[in-house]
């Protein structure tokens, strides 16, 4: 088998395994919930059931991260290049991305509750890169023939991976602040999951650290890609759509840490700050790379 199609098999091999851990998470929740709802007795035998699925989400996930990492490098040993050269590569590696921040920030801190939703958009971003962005492993424009293209893209693809767990989070803030408040949720039963949540501050406050590494990068990567620019087309900036929009998601990241930070926005402002940072990524990515002629267009679904 050629390395290409073990590399296709191991990005449908990592997301049916998200989607088993979406399931094992999802079921996690809802008996976590129901525990909260009727208590078990205090001499119960079977008070570890529950965490039982969030262990097998977990294991299955590691388990995707582990064969995504490994069709990452069987596409870049089958194309002889760094694997993100377009739209198809950019979205296995920026899943791959989130799915490690998911992963290593749980050695630290239980976030297995956004599990569930982590789990379940990385498999929706593999099955949509496999059917809409699919392009066979070939080599470089010149343009993108540049060590600049494993660091600013690079840096790019780990600041989106990064944007997407803190955008699940802020959703999730959200969500939890609604029920909270006693909105249209709180007395339906199948949203009794998001009382297992953490408090809509902590959420926040995890985002927020989230968003801010993840603004670190994004900052560089405006400047490398100022600095390839000018290396390939002899000017820092030109507005070209790509560069343009690639500044307003930095605008308006750096306004909402500068908002929340010195002008006291937190709360359900802050988290749709957020959301409309991210949709500003996701316009980007696809709009921009789809619909919009630019300089940049080589980076959607061909590369020569």
């Amino acid at each position: 088998m050629e390395l290409s199609n073990l590399s296709v098999l191991l990005v449908w091999s990592s997301a049916t395994a998200l989607v088993i851990a979406l399931i094992a998470f999802a079921l996690d929740l809802a008996q976590h919930a129901e525990r909260r709802v009727h208590p078990a007795p205090a001499d119960a035998t079977d008070v570890l059931v529950p965490r039982r699925a969030a262990g097998i989400a977990m294991a299955t996930t590691w388990l995707a991260t582990g064969l995504l990492a490994a069709a990452i490098v069987l596409r870049g040993l089958a194309a002889g290049r760094t694997p993100w050269a377009n739209m198809y590569e950019f979205t296995l590696v920026g899943t791959f991305a989130a799915l490690v921040a998911f992963v290593l920030l749980n050695l630290r801190r239980d976030l297995r509750f956004a599990g569930a939703f982590i789990a379940g958009t990385a498999a929706l971003f593999l099955v949509l890169a496999l059917n809409a962005f699919y392009t066979p492993a070939t080599g470089l424009f010149p343009a993108l023939q540049s060590y600049w293209l494993v660091i600013h893209v690079g840096v790019a693809i780990g600041a989106t991976g990064i944007f997407t767990v803190a955008c699940i989070l802020s959703a999730l803030q959200l969500l939890r602040d609604h029920r909270e408040d006693g909105g249209v949720v709180l007395g339906r039963r199948w949203w009794r999951w998001l009382e297992v949540m953490p408090a809509p501050n902590e959420l926040e406050s995890m985002a927020f650290r989230l968003n801010a590494v993840g603004f670190v990068a994004w900052t560089f990567t405006l400047i490398g890609g100022a600095i390839w620019a000018e290396s390939a087309w002899g000017r820092y900036w030109g507005w070209d759509p790509k560069e343009v929009w690639t500044f307003i998601i930095w605008i308006v990241y750096a306004a909402y840490l500068h908002a929340r930070t010195t002008r006291g926005w937190t709360g359900r402002r802050a988290a749709w700050l957020v959301l409309v940072g991210f949709a500003c990524v996701i316009f980007n990515f696809t709009v921009v790379n789809l619909l919009i002629n630019g300089k940049h267009s080589y980076s959607g679904l061909t590369a020569g």
